[in-house]
């Protein structure tokens, strides 16, 4: 009777056998088990979403609101000097928080004196607009726009926005001092350039000629400031460092805020 578990093959194909199957030469079945096998089908509507924001981007992102927070409340935590603002502009919290620094209230005004806050203005009000009266005036456009201010008129953002029923006599930019230690009057020149130019008769001349401010009167335009010839006579106004007439800006409590060199003392008004 055969063994059935007895292998009848001669031991030198046995041996054969082993050997081909230790130098790996494949075979149909070996072949097969090596395919790797396909992953199955995503179910409709399970499949793998990529997240819609990246890492980086989100990071970034997070960044850049934090960093915008903080300059929103760096007004608050950083006070800045009040500044002589164009018409519309008087409400300082609301100008700081809409300006976006578009430059168009610069690029429109006629009489060109609406210029950009500088860095020693204060961070925050950086780029935002004020005066520059050194060669002309606010006139509320009465010229180029019938009396309607350009640079409320093209502001995106309404930061410029006048109330109802403003006009020129009852929105106060700021107020102009005189300073009669710099003043060529006060030096026995006889100077009353300031005087001549103020359209809102918010100037008046003393006993003996000499100008003085109506505070009342005077709504800041500038242009008793643009007129003064003090700083080309510097060898009269020994150690004049501005015009011995200037529009200072009004705190909230509507006082005149002086600079540091412009003690209260020094200021004449009427």
């Amino acid at each position: 009777m055969k063994d059935p578990f007895k292998n009848d093959e001669p031991d030198e194909l046995q041996d054969d056998a082993m050997r081909e199957a230790s130098q790996g030469e494949e075979t149909p079945d070996a072949h097969k088990a090596a395919v790797p096998l396909a992953a199955p089908a995503a179910m409709p509507g399970t499949e793998e979403k990529k997240p819609l924001v990246s890492r980086r981007s989100f990071v970034l992102g997070i960044g850049g609101v934090a960093v915008l927070g903080g300059i929103g409340a760096v007004r608050y935590v950083a006070p800045h000097a009040p500044l002589v603002r164009p018409p519309g502009g008087q409400d300082e919290e609301r100008l700081v928080s809409a300006c976006i620094r578009c430059q168009k209230c610069y690029e429109i005004c006629p009489r060109d004196v609406i210029r950009p806050a500088h860095i020693e203005d204060g961070v925050v009000t950086m780029q935002t607009p004020t005066f520059d009266f050194s060669r002309s005036f606010c006139d509320w456009c009465e010229e180029g726009n019938g009396g309607v201010p350009l640079c409320v008129s093209v502001c995106p953002t309404l930061a410029l926005e006048l109330p109802a029923g403003a006009t020129p006599e009852n929105t106060i930019l700021g107020k102009a001092a005189l300073n009669k230690d710099w003043c060529l009057a006060y030096k026995l020149i006889g100077c009353r350039f300031c005087y001549d130019a103020c359209p809102y008769e918010a100037m008046g001349l003393d006993d003996n000629g000499r100008p003085y401010v109506i505070d009342d009167s005077c709504n800041g335009c500038g242009a008793c400031e643009s007129v003064c010839v003090s700083l080309q006579n510097g060898s009269i106004s020994a150690g004049a460092i501005d015009r011995a007439i200037v529009i200072h800006p009004l705190d909230e409590q509507g006082n005149i805020v002086y600079p540091a060199y412009f003690g209260r003392k020094e200021a004449t008004n009427g």
